[in-house]
């Protein structure tokens, strides 16, 4: 995949638009350290388990010119976006959160992400199981609702990338995530339960 590339529709990923960033060199140096993580062997485990074998480079480091951290394309791989990154939780999440959008494409043979459906599922179940609306990280970010933050928090990240992708304007982008979100936010695969 060239640096400049675009994942294909509904696979940009935002987390926090971060200044500063890091080298590639020093990205692929965390995202080492986050193949190391339990979160991350056991997804990729149940990556191989369900037949889809990834590589070496299957999680790289790269620049990245839009506001996004990171992302999955299908047939090419993970990207971390180097430029975004700037401690090693940032990686991490990243890691985590496309390591599911990986598993559920391997696991759905028709997964369509040009579908505002099936896009919005895989969304809800990555924002869901990652970890990415932690009460801490809602905090950092300036989010302080106590109760239903969670839930609050995914709907919000799925909105921001169903909106990205160009199959998905707003209404269609809310229909289809309030159309699957009870089934796919319990569908915790391949966990027993959420972690």
């Amino acid at each position: 995949m060239a640096e400049e590339s675009t994942p294909e529709p509904g696979s940009n990923r935002s987390y926090s638009s971060v200044t500063g960033g890091r080298t590639k060199e020093e990205c692929e140096d965390m995202i080492r350290r986050s193949l190391r993580t339990p979160m991350v062997k056991f997804l990729m485990e149940h990556l191989e388990k369900s037949g889809c074998g990834i590589g070496d480079r299957f999680i790289k480091a790269v620049h990245c010119e839009k506001q996004i951290s990171g992302g999955y394309v299908r047939g090419e791989g993970i990207m971390v976006c180097s430029n975004h990154m700037n401690i090693q939780d940032e990686v991490n999440q990243v890691v985590i959160h496309e390591l599911i959008h990986a598993f559920d494409d391997c696991r759905a043979a028709n997964l369509d992400w040009a579908n505002c459906t099936h896009h919005a599922c895989s969304e809800i179940r990555a924002g869901h199981l990652s970890g990415d609306c932690h009460y801490k990280r809602e905090l950092l970010r300036g989010f302080m609702k106590l109760r239903g933050h969670e839930q609050e928090c995914v709907r919000r990240r799925v909105m921001k990338s169903l909106t990205a992708n160009p199959y998905c304007p707003e209404p269609a982008a809310k229909d289809a995530m309030e159309a699957v979100w009870d089934i796919c936010y319990n569908d915790t695969q391949p966990f027993d339960r959420a972690p």
